[in-house]
This record gives structure tokens, sequence and C-alpha cells, in this order.
């Protein structure tokens, strides 16, 4: 086994394992009612479960909120496609992973663009001040994350071919320390690590995601449990919305909430919440088209194996409900 297949296999044992010690969801409607599995990332779904509201909401229909933690979205999807999980938060990458690795995907809702969330930062000093100077430089991603399907566009944006980028397949920490090295030339990241390079290294955006991506965050089910509790999956959307409503009143203590579950200094999670736009919409067809471009890059870009088709992972069952 390679160490990149034992590491995922790493992340996904001590993300689900806890997930999968619960009661099965069959079990569970058999003698306790219902019951609903949330797979978060150290975030925002983890605000909804810090206020405890849901299983207030959820509580007179005799349903049950089970919690797991994961480190990353695709471990939160290989979750949902081992059975383990029913809902989850996840950003634009990992869902046409999921899907095309066969995952019983079902796109629920999204959160609002947020583009100058993610950009390509230089050393301040780097004689790098457009775009087309990144021809040929050594450019540091995560690969096939949100930020490759940036990066690409990005370079369509300014005129250049896919053949004029020189990647660098590096994961943050490793990133950051060939970026502090200068091994590499540019470095392509997001929120909240993006405002802890800035508030900690001496660096300069050259570009964000403004006009060329939007970069939204969404909540996924799997099919099954979608069609059979839409109930209470607009509850959860719901009580979500009243969250972003209080997120976008209260940035101050938003703030210093979020530090708290990053173990991030506060001027970081401060610099990072002003780039953040707060509203969760309903799946449109505008939002399946824009996922349906990212996977056809993907799938040109040889990252995926085949075809996806992101309206088979749609889902007909919200509306969504207004506060």
């Amino acid at each position: 086994m390679t160490p990149a297949l034992m590491t995922r296999r790493r992340l996904l044992q001590a993300g689900a394992a806890a997930a999968i010690a619960v009661p099965s969801l069959a079990m569970f409607t058999r003698g306790h009612g219902r019951l609903l599995r949330i797979g978060h990332q150290k975030g925002y779904l983890s605000l909804l479960r810090q206020r405890r509201t849901l299983e207030q909401r959820l509580a007179p229909l005799g349903v049950a909120v089970r919690w797991t933690e994961f480190p990353a979205g695709p471990v939160q999807l290989e979750a949902l496609n081992a059975g383990a999980i029913d809902f989850g938060d996840v950003g634009e990458a990992p869902p046409i992973f999921a899907q095309a690795a066969g995952a019983p995907l079902a796109y629920i809702a999204a959160s609002q663009h947020r583009p100058q969330a993610e950009a390509v930062v230089v050393p301040r000093h780097s004689p790098i001040t457009r775009v087309q100077q990144l021809r040929g430089k050594r450019i540091a991603l995560n690969k096939g994350s949100n930020v490759h399907y940036f990066i690409v566009k990005l370079f369509e944006h300014h005129g250049l071919r896919q053949s004029d980028l020189n990647l660098v397949y590096l994961s943050a920490a490793d990133a950051r320390a060939a970026f502090e090295n200068g091994a590499i030339d540019a470095w392509v990241i997001w929120d909240p690590i993006l405002a802890g390079v800035q508030r900690s290294l001496q660096v300069r955006i050259l570009a964000d995601a403004t006009g060329v991506a939007g970069n939204r965050a969404y909540y996924f089910s799997s099919h099954d449990y979608a069609a059979g509790n839409a109930d209470i999956l607009a509850i959860v959307i719901d009580e979500i919305r009243r969250i972003d409503h209080w997120a976008a009143a209260n940035r101050s203590a938003l703030a210093a909430e979020l530090a708290a579950l990053w173990g991030l200094p506060l001027p970081v999670s401060e610099l990072a919440e002003t780039r953040t736009t707060y509203g969760t919409v309903a799946i449109t067809a505008d939002i399946l088209a824009e996922q349906q471009r990212i996977a056809d890059t993907f799938l040109a870009l040889k990252l995926i194996p085949r075809p996806v088709r992101i309206a088979d992972a749609a889902t007909a069952i919200m509306p969504m409900v207004p506060l």
C-alpha cells in the first residue's frame, strides 16, 4: 500500500469510526424513532452543534442527532458512501470526486459565493506582479481541490493555457514550508489558511477568485435519506440559515467563536470572516451548472476517471424554509 493510500485510510478510520459505532439508522428507526447523523468539519456546522437548537427543533419529531467531526471533506463523503452519516458540509471539489466514485450523493443546499476566500499569494517582494508572469512558475496547491479549479480558470481568464501551468502538488503544511524556503514561486490557498498566511508571513495577494470561480460550500445527504426525511432536512437547513442571519449581524462574536474552533489567533479569524458572505440557498439549475463546469474541468485534467453528470446528484425534496 502506498503512503498516500495509508494516510487516506487512517483519515477515514479516524473520522468514521465514531459514526459507525452508533446504532445503524435501521436499528434506531425500529426501536427509538428516527436518527440524523451529521458529519462536520471544525467550522460552520460546529456552531450549530454548540447551540443545540437543532436538537430542540427535532426532539418533538422523535429525531435524535448524532455528530461526528471529520478532518476533511473527502473523508466525510467516504463516510456517506459507507452509510455512516446522513448529512454534512463540504467544498466544491470533494462532491465531484465522490460522485465519480459512485457515492449516493444528494446536494441539499449551498452557501453564497465566497470568491475572495481563495487566492494566489506570492512573497511580498516577488517580481511577479501580474497573473501572466506565473507562466512556467512553480505554483503549489492541493491537487484536485477547489483551488486547483480556480488556478486553471484564472490562467484561462488571463489568456494563458493549461500547458503554461507548472503545478507542484503539496499539502497546506508542506506548501507553507516550501513557500517560506523559496522553493515555490506562488501558492494557491483558501481561508482560514490564507488569512493565517497573511497575518504571519510577508505575502502579497496576486489574485483572488473574483470573476473567475464562485467558491461555494455545499450541504449534502444521500438520496435514500433525503427521500425519506425531507422534513428533517428542511429543519436542518432552516437552523443553518438562522446561524447565517446571526453571523451576518454579529461578525465580531462570530470571529471569536471561529478562532476558538480553529485554534487560531483572533486576528486571523477576523480577517477570514471579512471575506465571507453569509446565506444558504436552494440548489438551482445554475448552481448545478457551476458544479458541472468544475466536473468537466477535472475530467479534462484527468483528475476523475469518468464523466460525472452533476444533475444525478440533484434532489427536489426541499423547498428551502424561509426565515
